[in-house]
């Protein structure tokens, strides 16, 4: 579906009437609740706007390759660019993906192995590290 169309049903709905059939809501229907009326409106000026209103961290644009599976080239530029000691953070622009995704490849590969009891940052499920 393009977002375009996809803007078109939420300002439909934002306005109380019924994407397909063209009828309006009925007054107990959760699209004519202020919240969700305001939520409406929301994502419909954040396709607007091309996500302005979202935060940084949202807008941050990612590599190229970001969320692509791996290929057996890239596992092998990785594994070569390891072995020579280039740091990660070069590595990773170099083949389009973040640090974190070159570290985690690193221990499917076996090449490092994965942080003490799990988790991304070593730590399993976000508890505080042991003093």
């Amino acid at each position: 579906m393009e977002l375009q169309i996809a803007r078109q049903i939420i300002d439909t709905l934002a306005q109380g009437i019924h994407p397909v059939t063209g009828e309006a809501m009925p007054e107990d229907s959760p699209y004519n609740a202020p919240p969700v009326i305001r939520a409406l409106h929301a994502v419909s000026r954040a396709l607007d706007d091309g996500g302005a209103s979202e935060p940084a961290r949202s807008r941050r644009s990612l590599p190229p390759n970001a969320g692509k599976p791996w290929s057996g080239q890239e596992d092998a530029a990785l594994e070569t660019a390891f072995d020579a000691g280039i740091a990660m953070k070069q590595v990773a622009e170099e083949l389009g993906r973040t640090p974190f995704a070159v570290e985690q490849r690193l221990v499917k590969l076996g090449k490092v192995q994965a942080p003490a009891g799990g988790g991304r940052f070593g730590r399993a499920n976000g508890a505080a590290a042991a003093s």
